[in-house]
């Protein structure tokens, strides 16, 4: 995917000619490249935004190079001919205008609307966008104003609920309390408006709200929209890294930003945390987190809290060592540091007997949550490595397949609790996990609930981590009797891989995974997505760790006769008890979860491709919305100029739902 920002370097080439120092850059822009990649350099019809790649290609020579040879399979022309005058004022050009400064210049060069407000009063500024009675103003303080037309005058219009960050909430929780589309009205609930985001893949990634704005993340990229209508207001973003190890590397598989005051966080597939103007996409900062040339990567796990961003990389199928830090807002220094898989000698160590110690996993590559009161982030960590061969790491292998309680100012850990000690399945434990506040028993309790990879639902408590209940949520569930009072699980017997295979259950994919799960305060119900399936389990020699291959010990594939299906089911948080459940069509290959809200719904993506809601209390499909492929996406909803829209991003494009035509 190189050839994505060098191509859309091309026609950025011409589209900032229009601003060129001279008559040869401009006829170039114009003839060449405005209608690939759009007047500004920002993404058209046929193209998508280059700016990021301008910035990180330095070489006038390396341009020229690719210039000459194009992309000719993706639309885009070689310019070996170029007279040689011709390409290097373009080759200038772009360099000046791949400045940030200059590019602010170059906005104040644009046609200003003075548009009247009916508040009373005009306002000033350029138009991003203007269409149906919509306009997009960016001010002279870089500020974005989204505009709506009122007979001969305007009104500025913003969001009144936001979705900052994955969930949308910092407790884990994707639930809402909004009852404008309830019950009784979804029925009525039709498309708004639809995105088609550029060069993105299969995106994964949730939409974030923030005052107005949507934020669309997907591999090195951001997206920035008008939430009520879908007009594009700019864009950031790098191309995907050559020679990248693990998931990182498949075009879409950013799962989220996150959003605090005027500044956009996203994590690069090389595992560096940016800062971004939430107005503009301008670049304010760069962290490297860890080096991707050692196998790390990143697909958005980060969140906003405080003062401070918490984030975590992947890489467990590669042979790393997990962690999660913090960094400062303001600068991306880093604050502080916990690594997942301690050092020799270091407590924890202890569970781990073996060389596999330097390469354990445990990363941190699902967002957490975050308790205020107690000033505790709880976060997630992944499988042991290698995957599936246990054989050079015997023990526990702290602290993997674990959820962590760390202090937000010093990151220290104040409990741990571990889901399935000693992986060999590769079941991270990095789902979702939400932070409850109820009586249990009849007391009040501080409670923590997750949807476990390994097929059983917990309950902890979330001030000390003990464990309250542990109980299966799916059928096809061999590998352990049930989970002790102490949190262990009460193993069967060859229910591990072998060189020849076994049939465990769940499968690789696990019960559960990352996408979304739900919990609704007033039924004390809670929602996940589930899969019935199992596989055979193989494990095979493991070489030794080397930079740039893979780090597993075996694998996991379908095994014979059996059919997978997926479930959305709601159970009792009190009693473990499933209170109903719904049965899909389809292979059990989607990956989307649930969103609940106050007006009685639960929103979900089926495994045939459909998206649905349901009556919340009782389980019955209420409506659908059919798409033409799976959905690896999980649902959100925001409130924009008093409307509630209900999100999604599915394929290649972002759809927005609202009641009436």
């Amino acid at each position: 995917m190189k050839f994505f920002a060098q191509w859309s370097l091309v026609c950025f080439l011409a589209t900032t000619a229009v601003f060129a120092q001279g008559p040869a850059g401009r006829q170039s822009f114009q003839t060449r490249c405005s209608g690939c990649h759009g007047q500004d350099g920002n993404g058209g019809e046929h193209g998508p935004t280059i700016l990021g790649w301008v910035q990180r290609t330095p070489a006038n020579a390396d341009i020229e190079a690719f210039l000459k040879k194009g992309v000719p399979l993706r639309g885009m022309p070689a310019f070996g001919k170029l007279p040689d005058a011709e390409m290097n004022s373009l080759v200038a050009f772009l360099k000046i205008m791949a400045n940030p400064q200059a590019r602010r210049g170059r906005r104040g060069m644009m046609a200003k609307l003075s548009l009247d407000l009916k508040t009373g009063g005009k306002i000033e500024g350029v138009a991003l966008g203007q269409a149906a009675g919509a306009v997009q103003l960016r001010t002279d303080d870089g500020k974005i104003h989204l505009l709506r037309k009122d007979g001969e005058k305007y009104r500025e219009v913003t969001s009144q609920s936001d979705w900052p960050s994955m969930h949308g909430r910092l407790d884990g929780n994707r639930h809402s309390t909004m009852t404008q589309i309830n019950a009784a009205n979804v029925k009525q609930l039709s498309l708004k408006w639809v995105y088609p985001v550029p060069d993105s893949g299969k995106l994964q990634g949730t939409p974030q709200v923030y005052e107005g704005i949507m934020y669309m993340p997907h591999t090195n990229t951001v997206v920035a929209l008008d939430a009520g209508t879908g007009a594009r207001l700019w864009s950031f973003s790098r191309p995907p890294t050559d020679g990248l190890q693990g998931n990182a590397r498949s075009i879409g598989n950013n799962r989220s930003v996150t959003v605090a005051g005027d500044r956009v966080f996203l994590q690069l597939d090389t595992a560096k945390l940016v800062a971004l103007n939430r107005f503009t996409g301008d670049v304010l900062w760069e962290t490297t987190m860890a080096d991707w040339k050692q196998n790390y990567n990143a697909t958005g796990s980060l969140l906003a809290i405080e003062d401070l961003i918490v984030a975590g990389t992947a890489g467990g199928e590669e042979g790393v060592r997990g962690f999660l830090a913090a960094y400062d807002q303001k600068t991306g220094k880093e604050v502080w540091r916990f690594w997942t898989v301690p050092a020799k000698g270091e407590k924890g160590s202890e569970t781990w007997d073996g060389i596999d110690i330097e390469h354990g996993g445990a990363t941190t590559w699902l967002t957490g949550a975050y308790d205020a009161a107690s000033k505790t982030v709880y976060w997630t960590t992944g499988n042991a490595g290698p995957d599936f061969n246990g054989d050079n790491r015997k023990g526990d292998n702290l602290y993997t397949c674990s959820v962590l309680a760390l202090d937000l100012r010093t990151g220290k850990l104040k409990w741990h609790f571990q889901f399935t000690p000693h992986d060999e399945w590769d079941w991270d434990a990095t789902e979702p996990v939400l932070l409850v506040d109820r009586d249990w028993e009849g007391q009040p309790r501080k409670l923590l609930i997750q949807a476990n990879r390994n097929g059983f639902m917990y309950v902890l408590d979330r001030t000390n981590g003990k464990m309250l209940s542990a109980k299966p949520m799916v059928k096809k569930l061999t590998w352990a009797k049930g989970i002790a009072p102490d949190g262990r699980p009460i193993m069967n017997a060859n229910q591990v891989p072998t060189p020849a295979g076994t049939v465990v259950c769940p499968a690789v994919e696990g019960a559960a995974n990352f996408f979304s799960t739900s919990y609704i305060p007033a039924s004390g119900l809670f929602y996940v997505n589930t899969l019935e399936r199992c596989a055979l389990y193989t494990k095979n020699t493991t070489p030794p760790w080397t930079a740039g291959r893979s780090y597993q010990g075996g694998g996991g594939r379908r095994a014979e006769g059996d059919v997978a299906q997926k479930f959305l089911r709601a159970f009792d948080v009190a009693t473990g008890k499933m209170a109903w459940e719904l049965p899909q069509e389809g292979r059990g290959e989607s990956w989307t979860g649930t969103l609940t809200t106050d007006g009685g719904l639960v929103f979900f993506g089926e495994d045939n491709g459909v998206f649905s809601a349901a009556d919340a209390k009782a389980g019955k499909r209420l409506w659908s919305f059919p798409f033409t492929e799976e959905l690896h996406t999980s649902p959100m909803t925001y409130l924009f100029d008093n409307q509630q829209y209900v999100a999604i991003a599915v394929g290649s494009q972002v759809y927005s739902f609202g009641l009436g035509k």
